[in-house]
This record gives structure tokens, C-alpha cells and sequence, in this order.
């Protein structure tokens, strides 16, 4: 049995000079972001059943789910910043307050417009929640086990993110569709305490706050998010989407301009001189982008070839969603040792190769003994994938820098994932509909080619990752694990 007890390392220091084992750090941070990252996907589930509850249109149920992946992903930077500044701990739990608030909201809700407000909600608190909880895990846990650590928080969270189909399909087959939402209640009202007892605060000393690079950031991320959440239903060519995708790039232009001159930048340019930095995120997003788009498309796939409800439908992706739990740990033991880079690499190969053996073998009814080999090797190289990737982008950084590497990490996959279900809800639109199993599977088909070959991409991006990767140029400091040599290069600009 592994445990993250070993002679010579102590336990981390919680306020008031308690000792607190690293396992209930690792829970203290990890229980609310499984509770935020969870929320990704487990409104996908119930979408039929609030069409008809709230006699919500199309466009409702579509800002259902985009309200929150707006804020998520065009907050996550600015909260980052704002955690250096005012305290990490201070803002994760602002963070977990507001998402408990909003879920109470969403609750109560009576009309869609109220369940939309409440989901934008939840977008402010989760932004606040995703990248402090990894940075505040990195500071806590001895160093000898942080690979461990960040192995059992990525395994958690891609539980979280690919268990969603399970979650609310088991609430809307048993209760009402607001319990999708009550259940983060009792989640909250344990972590903020837990959190408060057990980790201790961390700052970057005379941070100033970057108020234009965050408003810039902001502006820039909406307006490319807001497109690609849109795009399959306004149409990629139309006016307005163009519009928002020129806007979000003019704004991100004019976001590079000005952390080159700022004082105090949101995000350094100099990360991105890290061949590690840039390359972790590039595998980061391409994962997510098959892994969302994969998942939001068998969720209902396996409801209708054959007809199934919601619950078993979850259940049965239990074979894909369980993998990352009990792999991440292993991969994060194991990251010093092979190098991130490979994992990652070998991790997407798996993916790969799952998500086109489901392709091969999908019918109008396919048994699940013929999907359930391919469900689990998808699931096996996720795992092997994100618990390296959280590793070697806090590695690429010096600590004090850590909180806005996790936040830009963090931005990365939610863009990667609303694009993989905008692109692959688009390329499914073109050659089939969900009127029918038959026509389900003819736009699944390439579908699922285009987020495979999106996937292989990274896993050839993972293998030019440095297996020791060093601070960021320019960056100040040293982000690699005490002892090992820093031997990567900078990419030439």
C-alpha cells in the first residue's frame, strides 16, 4: 500500500502550528475542486429533463451549460492573480462560498433565467476554486510525495470531470433535477472548515494586482470562448461569431503588448520560453478536447444504441471514469522517475487507440462487452496523462509563480474541452441527428476520427517535453524538484 508517510519528512504545518497528515491535505484540496470540476458535465445529463420542467428552449438549455463555461475559463487567470495578491487560501475559500451560494441558487430556481444567473455563479466560484486548489496542494505536501499528491488530485479530478454522465443520471432517474445542484451544499459547508483548518496560507509578498492584464485576459477569453461555445449553433462563418473570435484575438494581442511592459504581469511572457511550459499545455487542452467532446457524445450514445435510461448510461462509462483514479496515482509516483513528458505521451497514445477502437466497433447496437476493453484503455492513458501534466507545468515555474502557471494550465483545458464539444457537436451535426440509433452512429463516426486524431496530435507534442524541466527564462528562480538537473532548453522566440 503507498502512503505519504516516510522517515526524514514531516507532515505539513497548518495554522496555529498544528500538523495535519498529507492525505488530509490532499482531501482538503481536492474535495471542493471534484465538487466545481464535476459541474462541467453533470447538467449535460439532465438537459431533457429541464427542457421539459422549465419549458426551456434550445437556447436555454445550450446557456444552461455555457453560462458556466464562460466564467469558468475566462476567470481562472484573474483568480490566480488575485490569490498571489490577497492569499491563496483566502481566495479558494471566497471561492467554494460563492459556488455553495450559487448552488442553492440554482436550486431554488423557477425559470431559466434564474438558472442561468445561478450558473454564472458558479462559474465566478469555480474560477477561484480549480487552479488555488493544486497550488495550494503543491506548497503543503512534503516534497518527496508530491508526485504522489498531484497523481491523487489529477485522478480525482478526471473522476470528477468524466463521472459527471453517472452523477446526473443517478439524481434525474432517482430525485428532482435540483438536487443536481443541492448535493454541493453539504460538500461546501464541510470544505470551508476542513480548508481553514488544514492548510495554511500562501502569498507572493509585494504582489501588485495587474487590474489592465486582467481585464484584458477577461475580454480576450470571452469573446474566443463565447464563440467557440456558439459556434455550432450560429454557425462558425456567421458575422457574429467571426466578430467575437476577431475581437477575443485583438484583445489578446493587446494583452501580450502589455505584460511585456507591466510592472507587475498577470502572466509573464517568459514561461512561455519553457519548452515544458508550452508543450504541457498544448497536451493539456488536446486532452481535454477529445475527452470532453468523446465523452459529451457516448453519454448518449450509449442511451440510445440500445435505448437506455441516464443512470445506466453512467454507469456503464464507470469502465472509462474509474481508470484515472486508480492510474494518476501510480503515473504521479512515477513522473521523477520515466519523465512527464512520456507519460503524457503514452497516456494520449492510450487515448487514441481507445477512442478509435470504440469508432471501429460503434453500431446502432453494439453490445457493451465490445466497448468495455476500448472504454477502459481510453480511461488508462487519462490517467497516465493528467497527474504528469499538473507536475511538470508547476515544475517549469519558481514557486512564487506557480499560482498563475496552474491558473493558465487550468485555462487551457477548459478551452480545450468547450472547443472538443463545440467542434465535435459540429462535425456530428453535419452527418447525423439523435432522431434515431442509426442516425446517432452516422454522425458519431467522424466525430470521434476528428477528436482521435486531436488527441494523437498531443501525444507527438508529449514526446518533445524535457524529462527534467527547468524555471522559465526570465522568470527568476528554479521550478525543478530539489536534486535533479535542469537540462532543458529554452525555445528560441
Amino acid at each position: 500500500m503507498i502512503t505519504l508517510k516516510s522517515a526524514g519528512e514531516v507532515p505539513a504545518q497548518a495554522p496555529g502550528g498544528r500538523t495535519v497528515p498529507p492525505w488530509l491535505t490532499i482531501v482538503a484540496c481536492s474535495v471542493p475542486m471534484f465538487m466545481v470540476a464535476l459541474d462541467n458535465l453533470v447538467v449535460s445529463t439532465a438537459l431533457r429533463t429541464l427542457a421539459v420542467e422549465l419549458k426551456a428552449s434550445t437556447s436555454d438549455l445550450q446557456w444552461f451549460v455555457n453560462a458556466y463555461v464562460l466564467t469558468f475559463a475566462c476567470l481562472l487567470l484573474t483568480a490566480a492573480g488575485l490569490g498571489d495578491r490577497f492569499g491563496r487560501r483566502k481566495v479558494f475559500v471566497f471561492g467554494i462560498i460563492v459556488f455553495t451560494a450559487s448552488s442553492i441558487a440554482c436550486g431554488l430556481a423557477d425559470t431559466t433565467g434564474q438558472l442561468i444567473a445561478g450558473r454564472t455563479l458558479q462559474g465566478f466560484g469555480a474560477a477561484a476554486v480549480m487552479p488555488l486548489s493544486l497550488t495550494l496542494l503543491a506548497a503543503a505536501v512534503p516534497e518527496r510525495k508530491r508526485g504522489l499528491a498531484l497523481g491523487l488530485w489529477s485522478g480525482i479530478s478526471g473522476l470528477a470531470v468524466a463521472g459527471g454522465p453517472v452523477v446526473g443520471g443517478a439524481v434525474v432517474d432517482g430525485l428532482d433535477w435540483q438536487w443536481i445542484f443541492w448535493v454541493n451544499v453539504p460538500v461546501g459547508v464541510v470544505a470551508v472548515p476542513l480548508v481553514m483548518w488544514a492548510l495554511k496560507e500562501s502569498s507572493v509578498p509585494d504582489t501588485r494586482v495587474d487590474l489592465p492584464g486582467m481585464a484584458l485576459a477577461t475580454g480576450a477569453l470571452f469573446g474566443i470562448v463565447w464563440a467557440i461555445v456558439n459556434g455550432e449553433q450560429d454557425g462558425w462563418t456567421s458575422g457574429r461569431i467571426l466578430g467575437m473570435f476577431a475581437a477575443g484575438a485583438i484583445l489578446l494581442v493587446l494583452f501580450i503588448l502589455w505584460e511585456r511592459r507591466a510592472p507587475a504581469p498577470l502572466l509573464p511572457l517568459g514561461f512561455y520560453r519553457s519548452r515544458a511550459f508550452v508543450l504541457s499545455n498544448i497536451v493539456s487542452a488536446t486532452m481535454y478536447f477529445g475527452v470532453f467532446g468523446s465523452i459529451f457524445l457516448l453519454s448518449q450514445y450509449l442511451q440510445i444504441a440500445p435505448v437506455r435510461t441516464p443512470l445506466h448510461a453512467g454507469v456503464l462509462t464507470l469502465a472509462w471514469t474509474l481508470m484515472p483514479m486508480v492510474i494518476a496515482p501510480i503515473a504521479g509516483v512515477l513522473t521523477d522517475k520515466v519523465g512527464g513528458g512520456r507519460l503524457m505521451a503514452l497516456g494520449l497514445f492510450l487515448q487514441a487507440a481507445g477512442l478509435a477502437w470504440i469508432n471501429l466497433v460503434a453500431t446502432d447496437n453494439t453490445p457493451y462487452s465490445k466497448l468495455v476493453t476500448a472504454m477502459i484503455l481510453a480511461g488508462t492513458g487519462m490517467g497516465f496523462a493528467i497527474a504528469p501534466t499538473a507536475a511538470v507545468v508547476l515544475a517549469s515555474v519558481p514557486g512564487e509563480h506557480q499560482g498563475k502557471v496552474s491558473g493558465a494550465n487550468a485555462t487551457f483545458r477548459e478551452i480545450g474541452g468547450a472547443l472538443g464539444i463545440a467542434v465535435l457537436s459540429t462535425v456530428f451535426a453535419n452527418s447525423g441527428n439523435d432522431r434515431s440509433a442509426r442516425a446517432f452512429v452516422d454522425g458519431l463516426h467522424p466525430a470521434v476520427w476528428v477528436g482521435g486524431g486531436v488527441v494523437l496530435f498531443g501525444a507527438l507534442c508529449g514526446l518533445f517535453i524535457p524529462r527534467h524541466p527547468r524555471s522559465a527564462p526570465g522568470t527568476g528562480g528554479h521550478g525543478a524538484t530539489a536534486g535533479e538537473p535542469r537540462t532543458e532548453e529554452p525555445v528560441k522566440a
